[in-house]
């Protein structure tokens, strides 16, 4: 009986033992992919996911840029989550990408993402987080003629694509400075065109005019006599309005908002880094789109267009919403104003922003 007592204590102190091992591993968070630093301790653990992330190859994508060349994303997501990427030219194609379930986030423009949200009647997509602020101008051939909004009648102006945030502004300016296009019966001729053709338009006199992003705005300047006519930001105030925003598809979100998380605590930080370090920003941005198009920007020419932007996480909703109503004045929202009140989900953002000690944003 009493070797029996012995034995039975033997054991239990082995097992006590066995379970504060395991538990000190567990509280240790053991798996691989812990991340200690700062931010890190309010996100669960991840299983292992795919997460599919699209950007466009332009500077007001700087974040997805600047930290997939500095490991920052593959890093903050950890070594469960795989990452892979897919690059656009155009926001309809990144929310067909995403409506086919071939991508699960993506960064884009404001327009595409209202579009998106309103085809799917509210279901498919939430906004998390914005990207870039500012950075589209309204840029004239400097012999066309134009001094004054009335001297756009029957002049030629290009926007990126029919329906997009630059396609959107213009002709909503033309109507509040008592002007239309023709496609609502007015005699300014609105043209969607590739940026890269709008350049060559320019350059060849076949255009008057262009509504579009950077570094499209500074190139027509720089390489097509063209000259500034109106700044975007001066139509807004502080001069501030969502550029480009990060999206996810919603069924993902549900599925995995820690992954979600990690996503944005890269793209905060990426933030963060981009606006204490911009010199070396400009150079990755470079890096990076010349890895995707095989040709790098002028210096001359990102110098110049980084100034007309602003590289933010803050999604700028009162602008979003702007500009859904002026889409719809248009009548690219269907005939019954779109309700946007779910549009956004910005509780995890905010929550990587405490740990952060950040200020939390606004929808």
């Amino acid at each position: 009986m009493r070797a029996f007592t012995h034995r039975l204590t033997a054991t239990l102190a082995f097992a006590t033992a066995v379970l504060f091992v395991a538990a000190t591993v567990a509280a240790c968070g053991g798996d691989d992919t812990a991340n200690t630093g700062p931010g890190a301790s309010a996100i669960a653990k991840v299983e292992n996911v795919t997460l599919r992330l699209g950007y466009f190859p332009n500077i007001t994508h700087a974040q997805p840029l600047v930290g997939l060349e500095r490991g920052t994303y593959a890093e903050e997501l950890g070594a469960n989550v795989k990452l892979e990427t897919k690059t656009f030219n155009a926001g309809p194609a990144a929310i067909e990408a995403l409506f086919a379930g071939a991508i699960d986030a993506t960064y884009i423009g404001p327009n595409p993402a209202i579009n998106g949200y309103v085809q799917s009647e509210g279901k498919d997509l939430r906004i998390v987080a914005g990207a870039t602020s500012a950075g589209a101008s309204l840029i004239v051939r400097a012999d066309a003629g134009i001094g004054t909004p009335a001297d756009f009648a029957n002049k030629k102006v290009a926007t990126p694509q029919l329906g997009n945030t630059q396609d959107v502004a213009l002709r909503a300016w033309l109507q509040k400075n008592g002007l239309k296009d023709k496609d609502h019966g007015g005699n300014v001729q609105v043209i969607p065109t590739a940026n890269a053709d709008t350049l060559t338009l320019f350059q060849r006199g076949q255009i008057d005019a262009a509504w579009v992003p950077e570094p499209w705005g500074t190139r027509l300047i720089q390489e097509a006599n063209g000259r500034l006519f109106l700044d975007e930001r001066d139509l807004w105030p502080n001069g501030d309005f969502v550029t480009t925003q990060l999206i996810v598809r919603t069924k993902f979100l549900n599925e995995h908002p820690e992954v979600v998380q990690k996503l944005l605590l890269a793209h905060v930080k990426t933030t963060l880094w981009i606006n204490d370090n911009p010199d070396e920003a400009k150079k990755l941005v470079n890096q990076g789109i010349k890895k995707v198009t095989n040709a790098a920007i002028p210096d001359a020419v990102i110098n110049t267009a980084w100034r007309n932007q602003k590289v933010t996480y803050d999604p700028i909703a009162s602008s979003l919403r702007k500009s859904a109503d002026d889409a719809f004045a248009l009548g690219y929202l269907g005939d019954k104003k779109p309700d946007l009140a779910n549009i956004y989900s910005l509780d995890l953002l905010n929550k990587v922003l405490a740990s952060l000690n950040l200020k939390a944003v606004q929808q």
